[in-house]
């Protein structure tokens, strides 16, 4: 099977830019306390940014391990939703669904339901391509963090941060091509940024599916 040439580009572009904001967290793991093994081996296992970000936060900040493990369980959610939602795409048994799992991530999911015009072939691909590329670039660049954590400074100055939400906008942008769909993701933000100051660390993003809800119903009727 021949690759989607089209899919790649947009898959590789994708792991590079998110991939290398994983140097961010090798130096927030090790500012936090975490020795260089254990900040590479969180990138291994967990491998979901924005929980392990929320996890090394709370330790470093002086928090419990289960109130770490509790908001980046929070923040995990999402993956889970995912999961449900590229299930029949995938279709995949045995250790091809426990590798599926492990790259089940925002990124993976936008590339492989943007390709949704190429069809199920190009779908499938972005999936593992994007997935497999975001996995392998987090986890070189965890280590090159956590390595060379005392020379890189504050990663937070860096702006890195803003890597990952940009990519993933444009991911998603393309897909507004409706007034409706504009309006339901203005209102999603809208609704995220108001209950932010509400709600635990984690919530307000899986929160905002209820708008998605609430439009999907209104739509129907």
């Amino acid at each position: 099977m021949s690759l989607h040439r089209p899919t790649l580009r947009i898959a590789s572009s994708v792991a590079v830019t998110v991939g290398t904001y994983g140097v961010a967290f090798g130096a927030a793991g090790v500012a936090a306390g975490f020795s260089v093994l254990q900040t590479c081996l969180f990138s291994l296992i967990a491998f979901t940014g924005a929980s392990q970000f929320a996890a090394v936060g709370v330790v470093g900040s002086g928090g419990t391990p289960l109130s770490a493990i509790a908001a980046a369980t929070l923040l995990g959610v999402r993956n889970t939703l995912y999961g449900v939602q590229l299930a029949p795409l995938l279709r995949t048994r045995g250790w091809r669904r426990a590798l599926a799992a492990q790259i089940t991530i925002d990124e993976s999911t936008g590339v492989a339901l943007g390709q949704v015009r190429e069809g199920t072939v190009a779908m499938r691909q972005g999936f593992w391509l994007t997935g497999g590329g975001v996995y392998v670039f987090w986890n070189v660049a965890t280590l090159v963090g956590a390595s060379g954590a005392h020379l890189l400074g504050d990663p937070s100055q860096w702006g890195l941060d803003a890597a990952v939400p940009a990519a993933f906008l444009a991911l998603v942008w393309p897909r507004l091509e409706t007034t409706f769909l504009r309006v339901v993701a203005a209102a999603s933000v809208l609704f995220c940024l108001g209950v932010t100051p509400l709600l635990p660390v984690g919530l307000p993003i899986v929160a905002t599916t209820l708008v998605a809800l609430v439009a999907g119903w209104r739509e129907r009727g």
